[in-house]
């Protein structure tokens, strides 16, 4: 990606030397998110352009020099399916890291396919190949869980997991899910398995919702069809008049935003994690809808490597009934990068894959 608003080109790089500890990752699949999106129309600053984008990857170890361990001290060997942590980079050192306890604000923050030039070597998974420097997080895809299903979970399930650790459920709560893309299904998901007594998913088109349905919804609200007030409304009545236990923002929206107060009950929760940019100001009264209810705003920003490794878990424990494979709904070549980013901003589907060895679209 040369810079915003210009078409994705094919380049060509040499394998780097690796050091020890270092990794080549052959790719199998690399995914195209919101991010990338936001990346191509040059709504992220301090981007360090020409990039390699693709920050969540997965695929098979292609050359290891020396020891290369997972965090668990666990051997990794060529030929293993793995995934790798994006963040690759944190100081450990400012306020962030320590008193803060808040490493996704560290100002020396690196993540693969974001923040690092292509003139740094391979750090992102449109390419066929990627560098994996030494210190990288690097876990092995667990057993029966494919590449499809990881990448379609992808940035959405790390951050969904991230969302629910953040919302605190507890057992029978009402969580409404503003949002049904990559990230408002892994919530939605998640919050069932969480223990969430009901899961309303609030988005559009019908097939994202249709999907949302068997990620684990309960009750889907279509806004091509339905206003404000008629959402409110429903949301009311499925819960007795009270509102929503928690409320999760994975829309990106500033409209969103001033609806997911009104949907919260009293004293309930609204974890904000669809606001990745800035989409402007929103307009909302502080008495009437966060002092007088007692409301709890959370933000969420970013990812952990607890948050990839539960992720890790969660496709392990539940992927043979929750489809996050269908999430990817369309896998395209090198030579089709510009129709993927394209179909990913229109959303058109749910999330774009990135194959970079279909020889029949280079």
């Amino acid at each position: 990606m040369p810079a915003p608003h210009v078409p994705v080109e094919i380049r060509e790089f040499a394998e780097p030397d690796l050091p020890p500890g270092g990794a080549l990752l052959r790719t199998a699949l690399s995914e195209v998110c919101g991010t990338d999106v936001h990346l191509w129309h040059g709504r992220l600053a301090g981007v360090p352009y020409p990039i390699i984008p693709g920050h969540v990857t997965t695929g098979t170890l292609d050359a290891v020099r020396g020891t290369l361990t997972d965090v668990q001290g666990q051997p990794l060997r060529e030929g293993d399916r793995v995934a790798f942590f994006d963040v690759h980079r944190t100081c450990g050192r400012c306020l962030a890291c320590t008193a803060h306890r808040t490493p996704t604000r560290c100002p020396s923050r690196r993540v693969y396919g974001i923040t690092d030039s292509a003139t740094e070597g391979l750090f992102g998974g449109w390419s066929q190949k990627v560098y994996l420097e030494p210190g990288v997080v690097v876990a092995r895809l667990p057993e029966g869980v494919s590449f499809e299903a990881y990448i379609g979970g992808g940035c959405g399930l790390l951050t969904a997991v991230h969302i629910i650790e953040r919302a605190r459920l507890v057992l029978g709560d009402t969580v409404v899910v503003q949002g049904a893309g990559a990230v408002g299904m892994s919530a939605a998901a998640l919050a069932r398995k969480s223990g969430a007594g009901q899961v309303i998913v609030i988005g559009a088109p019908e097939s994202r919702l249709d999907l949302s349905l068997r990620m684990g919804a309960d009750t889907v609200i279509n806004i091509e069809r339905s206003t404000p007030e008629a959402r409110l409304e429903q949301v009311l009545a499925l819960t007795g008049g009270i509102g929503a236990d928690v409320v999760i923002e994975a829309a990106g929206s500033a409209r969103a935003f001033e609806e997911g107060v009104r949907l919260a009950r009293n004293g309930g929760a609204y974890v904000i994690a669809g606001h990745y940019t800035n989409v402007g100001d929103s307009t909302i009264n502080a008495h009437e809808h966060i002092n007088r209810k007692h409301l709890d705003i959370r933000g969420c920003w970013g990812s952990e490597v607890g948050h990839f490794l539960r992720a890790l878990r969660a496709l392990e424990r539940y992927h043979d009934e929750i489809p996050w494979h269908l999430i990817g709904a369309r896998t395209f070549g090198l030579g089709q990068i510009n129709d993927a980013l394209a179909a990913a901003g229109a959303l058109t589907i749910p999330k774009a894959l990135v194959d970079p060895w279909r020889a029949n679209d280079l």
